[in-house]
């Protein structure tokens, strides 16, 4: 049985994981003390809170492929409530059309899926997490979290080579995926792979979200869709939009409790300078001026995604090309929304066909 390991334990990395753990020896190296990258679900006083992806696109037919082969219930899949969505323009809440509100925020929506919405897994997206953690686990599959690695020290057509930071431990493997963004995979491969330079500047945005709890009396508006976008010329405070989450999926809040998630696009400055109670500050402003909140919240929780979203422009994306030309000679795969494309669903196409790749090598 051959040995694979695999640098990332976002939702790529934990796919690429499942489809190999079958017939190889499988390593999966996480820096961070948690597996899932930017799913991450915190379950308190009732409240379901996605403090990153909250739901995938409703065509998705990879994500509930994964979820049938983790062997959850049929019924972990959930729609949204409402589909109806509001805009705000010139000081005010206006009903949008199908698709609108991803044209307010300068998106493009296939035609296939406006309407639609996303789905979700009823009890949060972390719910996805610890089922592919427990799976793999009675697989045998290592998963080492905070074990970050320092370098890929070589990358031959016989194998690899990484050095664990800290510790300088070496894991060795027949084929290795790359599930991290781009800045870490450059940084690891530039010394094997010279061509992994072009991803060391890699585009990317950074987000922050901003979740506050009511009692639902202190909220005069209807919360009668899935949330407002908010116009480019109207976002004096950086406020992109506000998600109804108590609205737009069930059972997200104990009865006569409600929440808004909203969003922002920090400047690095915001970054560096706001603390939690500024951001706290900075969203409620906004949501008490747009939806006439009165009282203060009963919980508030602030998560930021540094440098978190990548930019596929056709430059990076030509970059990625031309590394990918280059690792098809070796026994390394890239994986993840930082390569093919944003997006849950991309996520996990890509862990599936990074696993194919290894795959078909190991069958040459």
């Amino acid at each position: 049985m051959e040995n694979v390991a695999i640098i990332g334990g976002g939702l790529a990395g934990l796919t690429a994981a499942l489809r190999l753990s079958a017939t190889h020896h499988v390593t999966l190296l996480e820096a961070s003390p948690r597996l899932g990258g930017q799913i991450l679900t915190e379950c308190c006083d009732g409240f379901v809170i996605e403090r990153g992806a909250e739901g995938f696109v409703a065509r998705s037919e990879a994500v509930p492929q994964i979820v049938a082969e983790l062997g959850m219930p049929p019924d972990s899949l959930i729609g949204q409530s409402v589909l109806a969505s509001y805009g705000y323009q010139d000081g005010k809440l206006i009903a949008l059309a199908p698709g609108e509100a991803a044209a307010f925020l300068g998106f493009q929506v296939p035609k296939d899926d406006l309407g639609k919405g996303i789905r979700t897994l009823r009890h949060g997206m972390g719910s996805l997490i610890a089922a592919f953690e427990d799976v793999l686990s009675q697989r045998h599959v290592e998963l080492r979290k905070s074990a970050a690695v320092g370098a890929v020290t070589t990358a031959r057509a016989n194998g690899i080579t990484l050095r664990l930071e800290g510790s300088g431990e070496t894991v060795t493997g027949d084929a290795l995926v790359v599930a991290t963004n781009a800045r870490n995979a450059a940084a690891l491969l530039v010394p094997v792979v010279p061509e992994a330079e072009g991803m060391r500047d890699a585009p990317a945005m950074s987000s922050v979200t901003v979740e506050l709890a009511f009692d639902r009396q202190a909220v005069d508006h209807p919360l009668d869709g899935t949330g407002f976008v908010v116009a480019t010329n109207e976002q004096r405070d950086g406020l992109r939009a506000c998600t109804f989450t108590t609205s737009k999926f069930i059972d997200r809040a104990p009865p006569g409790r409600v929440s808004l998630r909203a969003f922002f696009r920090p400047t690095p400055q915001d970054l560096s300078d706001l603390d939690d109670d500024a951001w706290i500050e900075r969203a409620y402003a906004s949501c008490r001026r747009i939806l006439r909140l009165e009282g203060e919240p009963l919980h508030s929780w602030v998560t930021r995604w540094d440098r978190a979203l990548p930019v596929l422009n056709p430059a990076y994306k030509e970059a990625v090309q031309v590394l990918e030309q280059v690792l098809a000679d070796r026994p390394i795969v890239l994986a993840g929304s930082a390569f093919h494309g944003s997006g849950i669903d991309a996520a996990v196409r890509s862990g599936m066909a990074a696993a194919q790749t290894v795959l078909d090598a190991s069958r040459i």
